[in-house]
């Protein structure tokens, strides 16, 4: 097990979680710094060195845990620097994607990682957050719901209305790039709605 090899301090343990987690670490780095992304993941890798000793549980576990960890790097970042991540991308990217499912969530993966990046850096905050862990770095509800400090229904309700919002964009970029006779069928959301929590739940 790679959590317990790095915990005893062998070296190839802990590439291997390296291998496994950093793609996903840095992609949600992107979305909250933008372009210094690598440093922050940087940072995060430093911070879990660190306190390495520390940490109880499995590789779900510890990539929940370093996420947890580069989301404080990045707000204490953004905190110092005064200034909000800006990710660009050309619009004329998007004006060429095709539809051949029925899922936002299936959309963005058609696109590049910049690409998607992007489009969800568009999202309200706390949309987007719950969009990347879920479906771009794949942690559970539960997972992405500690990473962010919230509720479980609470990161549904923020997946299932940021999907329905990038469903929306793209089917606006879709109807313009059909117009011209080059676009299929729009992508619709199918995500279910989130079921409406009860007070106190």
């Amino acid at each position: 097990m790679a959590v317990r090899a790095a915990l005893e301090g062998h070296e190839e343990g802990f590439r291997t979680l390296y291998r496994a987690i950093q793609p996903g670490l840095l992609r949600y780095m992107k979305l909250l710094v933008g372009s210094d992304a690598e440093d922050v993941a940087s940072e995060t890798w430093l911070h879990v060195v660190r306190d390495l000793h520390t940490f109880r549980g499995d590789g779900e576990a510890f990539r929940r845990w370093t996420l947890t960890i580069g989301r404080h790097r990045a707000l204490d970042h953004v905190r110092r620097h005064q200034r909000r991540p800006a990710v660009t991308m050309p619009v004329d990217v998007l004006a060429e994607l095709t539809a051949d499912d029925d899922t936002a969530a299936a959309a963005l993966e058609t696109l590049t990682t910049d690409s998607a990046l992007a489009l969800i850096a568009t999202l309200p905050r706390d949309q987007a957050e719950a969009v990347l862990l879920r479906v771009v770095v794949g942690l559970e509800p539960a997972a992405a719901a500690q990473v962010l400090g919230k509720r479980s229904g609470a990161v549904r309700t923020a997946v299932y209305r940021g999907l329905r919002r990038l469903a929306e964009q793209l089917d606006g970029l879709a109807d313009a790039k059909g117009a011209e006779g080059d676009v299929t069928e729009p992508v619709r959301s199918t995500e279910p709605a989130p079921a409406r929590e009860t007070k106190g739940s």
